[in-house]
């Protein structure tokens, strides 16, 4: 779940990026990509991994 948080994030700053688009500095290309690099960093280190939704088996 958070590795595609994290690929939205990415996507938000390419095109934020590739289109130029001038923004403030908070949401500057740069800030998305250090917050999808964390959030790939926690999906990694295995933090997302318990939030997928389990179903009970009879």
């Amino acid at each position: 779940m958070l590795g595609i948080a994290a690929a939205v994030l990415f996507f938000i700053s390419f095109l934020i990026n590739a289109a130029e688009i001038s923004t403030n500095h908070v949401f500057s290309s740069g800030n998305f990509m250090i917050l999808g690099l964390m959030l790939l960093a926690l999906q990694v280190a295995g933090i997302g991994s318990t939030w997928t939704s389990r179903r009970r088996r009879r």
